[in-house]
């Protein structure tokens, strides 16, 4: 049996942690002493991706070393076998930005044994509908969240000595295409719900490169954006790294280059020297303007070290075990336990008879597209259950090799019949939840029908999902006696989901975004897909127009007195909480919030308690509630702990459009503290 060792205290690093990566000025004098030397021909050759698409060009010349990246989010891939992480959504799922950080030291740990410089990840894009197939990539609908577990994560790879690279810059929130379509939103909107999550990556994280999206913005293209890449990430935030395109994501020369994108991906369609050369000659564009893109290339490359040393590092084994048990805590914090009518945890004895059936019983699937990645190996929900062996006896009813199971010959029913618990293990995989594609809210084909049949023959059903967000549950929700969202759970999936059935340890991940009973409930259901196709320097664009503003996810449900069927922040435990004692004090810039969180059940567990603040008599719409702290504590059965939550001037602000910047209004704020965004328990008030 394959051991697990749950403290990662006593785990060792195999990589030395490197400080903070800040582009000093001593890293920028010698980037620019680099690019006086170099001729016109070499700038513009640098500025375009090299050789497999996955690399930046040497120039040896002047000792300028080649440079390696890879996808991606979930692990290292092209080229290469690597741990398998579980995906973005379900890093955020355990509200725990520690395990965020983990994620990111494994994930860099990783990449410095295969020599890569370069990861191509966190993916940071607002969830607005189910539909979204890169949903699965991405940290939920709510800005406050995305931003604190994506800061985490990239500090995590950062430390290690590898660039992180926040993406897809900016309002990639579908894939239906993806090249063609503008999302509008207006100027509040993005500054309040789309661009939180970026700024802070480049603000408290540090991050080294900024990768832009497909989509156009308000009717210009991500990578020829000005107000994206000058004004916003240069100018506002005081980004100094690199902007590079999305693979194949650029679409005019002149665009490129007045918009202030860096470095073309994968290799230099329109940055080449026989589209460029002409232009400076003629005075449409500067030989100054190609300089400052290889002057952002060089002192980011130069300030993390790259010309210094071999980014291989030799002394980490490729199958790292610091990241095999970074994984395995990662599916042990993500899964969610939706619904539970007392089947789990599952309570082996006698005569206890299991079953285990689905198509996704036997594999632990992943999303498609660059999020997916080949691992060294991985452990499925039978592989897990086997491997606690006697004391978890389970029937498995798979398909053999060669075909499908008929679930109805009578051996089968019989088994289903004689269980005391069913699992069907159902969801997407890489051919129905994948980039460049949006998916279903049902569950593929045939799997909602299955479950009905299981339910027609044992009423103890329990029903694990592997989704990278929310799926219709309208057919069966009500009748299963659990739900378990097992997101794509990564390379331990299996062992962490079939010891939580077991109740080795009490489910502790929470719903990074709200599942709608319905797909016409979400906020973004009347204008995620295109209305009015608009022609543009010769291309027809399709245009999504935000029309929910700020009012998405639970902060659409808040406003419409809709309640989705699982709201955000939800999450079950074998366990009960209590709140109290809410004491709201000015200290700082701000408020400290304290409580205590109570164990008042028979399990040791883990609580997020979050905490909400909403305007009482706003000047401008804004919503009746927002997330802006939380907190995951770990609570003993009979104990009591006290948290404490402190609220910056930030948590009380919006983005007025007179101004083009947050502002902070005077009056009455409510203090919501709560278990998820529709199970409040203390409130409180403050006057600013």
């Amino acid at each position: 049996m394959k051991k697990i060792i749950l403290s990662l205290a006593a785990v060792v690093a195999a990589a030395s942690v490197l400080g903070a990566q800040e582009i000093t000025q001593e890293a920028k004098a010698r980037a620019r002493e680099l690019v006086r030397q170099m001729t016109l021909q070499e700038k513009i050759d640098y500025i375009g991706g090299y050789r497999d698409g996955f690399h930046i060009m040497p120039v040896e010349r002047l000792g300028i070393p080649e440079i390696r990246m890879a996808d991606g989010p979930q692990g290292v891939r092209n080229n290469t076998r690597s741990t398998l992480y579980a995906c973005g959504v379900a890093a955020a799922a355990s509200w725990n930005p520690e395990v965020a950080m983990m994620m990111g030291k494994g994930l860099g740990q990783d990449a410095r044994a295969r020599g890569v410089h370069i990861l191509l990840g966190p993916a940071v894009n607002i969830y607005r509908s189910p539909l979204c197939g890169r949903n699965f990539e991405y940290m939920g609908e709510d800005p406050y969240l995305a931003g604190r577990m994506a800061a985490s994560y990239i500090k995590g790879i950062q430390s290690q000595g590898v660039m992180a690279t926040v993406k897809h810059f900016a309002l990639n929130n579908q894939e239906y295409k993806r090249h063609h379509t503008s999302s509008d939103a207006d100027e509040r909107t993005m500054n309040e719900i789309y661009f939180p999550a970026f700024k802070a990556a480049v603000q408290e994280a540090g991050v080294g490169a900024v990768m832009t999206s497909y989509n156009l913005v308000n009717n210009v293209h991500a990578a020829e954006n000005p107000y994206l890449i000058r004004q916003k990430l240069r100018k506002d935030w005081g980004f100094e790294g690199i902007v590079m395109s999305d693979w194949t994501s650029t679409y005019s020369t002149l665009g490129s280059v007045k918009g202030g994108l860096d470095l073309e991906m994968p290799r230099a369609f329109y940055f080449k020297y026989e589209f460029i050369k002409p232009m400076i000659d003629s005075g449409v564009i500067s030989e100054a303007e190609i300089d400052e893109k290889v002057q952002h290339i060089l002192q980011t490359l130069i300030a993390f070290g790259f010309f210094d040393r071999p980014q291989k590092d030799t002394s980490i084994p490729e199958d790292n075990p610091y990241s095999r048990e970074v994984a395995y805590r990662m599916a042990c914090e993500s899964a969610v336990l939706l619904k539970n009518d007392g089947a789990l945890p599952v309570r082996p004895g006698r005569n206890s008879r299991t079953v285990l059936l689905g198509p996704n019983a036997d594999r632990i699937p992943c999303g498609g597209g660059s999020g997916r990645v080949d691992p060294l190996y991985s452990i499925s929900l039978k592989d897990g259950m086997q491997q606690l062996g006697k004391r978890f006896p389970v029937k498995f009813l798979l398909p053999s090799e060669e075909g499908s199971l008929d679930y109805d010959t009578p051996e089968n029913v019989k088994a289903i019949e004689d269980a005391s618990t069913v699992v069907v293990s159902v969801g997407f995989d890489i051919n129905t939840e994948k980039e460049d594609h949006d998916r279903t809210f049902t569950l593929p084909e045939g799997q909602d029908d299955l479950i009905d049949f299981v339910l027609e023959h044992n009423d103890n059903v329990v029903v694990v999902v592997y989704s990278g967000g929310g799926v219709d549950m309208s057919r069966w929700n009500g009748r299963v006696s659990a739900i378990l969202m097992g997101w794509y759970p990564g390379q331990e999936g299996g062992l962490a989901i079939a010891r939580m059935l077991a109740g080795d340890f009490s489910p502790s991940g929470r719903l990074p975004m709200s599942i709608e009973a319905r797909p016409e409930d979400n906020p973004s259901f009347n204008s995620y897909y295109p209305v009015k196709p608009q022609t543009k320097r010769g291309a027809t664009n399709d245009n999504v127009t935000y029309t929910e503003g700020v009012f998405i996810g639970y902060r659409g449900y808040d406003r419409s007195g809709t309640g989705p069927l699982y709201p955000f922040g939800h999450g079950l435990t074998y366990t009960e909480f209590e709140y109290g004692g809410l004491s709201v004090t000015p200290a700082g810039d701000g408020f400290d919030v304290r409580f205590t969180v109570e164990n008042t059940g028979e399990y040791d567990a883990e609580e997020v308690a979050q905490v909400y603040v909403g305007a009482v008599s706003p000047s401008v719409p804004r919503p009746y509630k927002e997330l802006k702290g939380f907190a995951k504590v770990s609570v003993g059965k009979g104990q009591k702990k006290e948290v404490s939550v402190h609220l910056g001037k930030e948590a009380f602000e919006y983005y007025d459009v007179e101004r083009h910047g947050f502002s902070l209004e005077e009056g009455r704020f409510r203090i919501l503290v709560g278990a998820s965004a529709e199970d409040i328990r203390l409130e409180g008030e403050v006057v600013l």
